[in-house]
């Protein structure tokens, strides 16, 4: 009852504050594994990047974009934004896709998920970053898939659990949940199907240029899966290989490749064919019964 009471409360404080700040904790208290975090969460912006990005997370929350009732279809999706596992891309791959998303009728959550430590002054983070980049593309996975050092594949799994718990008051289909990520992002996102419990597994997944099965195998009760990168983009080979993964254990999967894009596309218009992605994620979702 209490928590019920507490959601409410949320819900009416978070209308009031704005669309945009419907914001719900994952965890009362810490997040498990990270109890002795405590470092301060950082927004910043960048030249090379477009919108705001966020680091050093150590409170795991998602942020609901809802779409009107009258045109709710009752999906629910939960986006992961990338960066490397030590920033979110939170607008690019967060809360743009999540506005589109629910101008088409879904409810969209953004997941804010734990990060890697980075370095609180601005100088010597930006010096971090190379090093950093440079050290995670010489190991065998580009972005490791999450583990006890990457502790967001855990929230994405929280995540799912907690939209399914409060599906009546988000007005949501608990059939209809799936998660989608990019790059990191996409990594958390097969993180999440991989190591749900069977009544905690996804309806669908959608990886975004990335996801990395690493020694894993698919489940037995994988849900459809979406999958998308440009050619020119190095890891757009993790795609391919987990569409081929997905058919050879004969799971429905779709994919696409665009000759041009790179990385990080997001909800960046380029004025190339690949602007358009969204689009054919939503296409899907309508031919699968989403």
């Amino acid at each position: 009852m209490k928590k019920f009471l507490a959601l409410i409360i949320s819900v009416i404080l978070a209308v009031s504050c704005g669309f945009s700040q419907r914001i719900f904790r994952l965890y009362e208290g810490k997040a498990p594994g990270s109890e002795d975090w405590n470092y301060k969460e950082i927004e910043w912006t960048s030249p090379m990047m477009p919108g705001k990005m966020i680091r050093n997370v150590v409170d795991p929350a998602l942020e609901v974009y809802m779409p009107e009732k009258s045109s709710a279809t009752g999906t629910a999706v939960i986006v992961c934004p990338g960066g490397a596992n030590i920033w979110l891309s939170w607008s690019n791959e967060g809360t743009d896709v999540a506005k589109w998303l629910a101008d088409k009728g879904i409810t969209a959550f953004v997941l804010k998920y734990r990060l890697v430590k980075t370095p609180e002054d601005e100088k010597e983070f930006m010096e971090f970053i190379p090093s950093y980049l440079k050290k995670i593309m010489s190991e065998k996975t580009p972005v490791p898939v999450p583990a006890e050092k990457y502790p967001g594949g855990e929230d994405g799994i929280r995540a799912v659990r907690y939209v399914r718990e409060h599906a009546e008051e988000f007005g949501i289909n608990p059939d209809k949940v799936g998660i989608m990520g990019f790059s990191a992002g996409a990594a958390v996102t097969i993180y999440t199907v991989i190591n749900s419990s069977p009544s905690d597994q996804v309806n669908f997944a959608a990886p975004i240029y990335g996801g990395w099965l690493g020694d894993s195998k698919v489940p037995e009760n994988a849900p459809p899966l979406f999958t998308l990168a440009a050619a020119d983009d190095a890891i757009s080979e993790a795609c391919i290989e987990l569409y081929k993964a997905w058919r050879a254990s004969s799971n429905p999967a779709e994919i696409h490749i665009y000759s041009k894009g790179g990385h990080g596309f997001g909800m960046t218009k380029r004025g190339l064919p690949v602007d358009e992605w969204i689009e054919r994620f939503h296409d899907w979702l309508k031919a699968s019964g989403f």
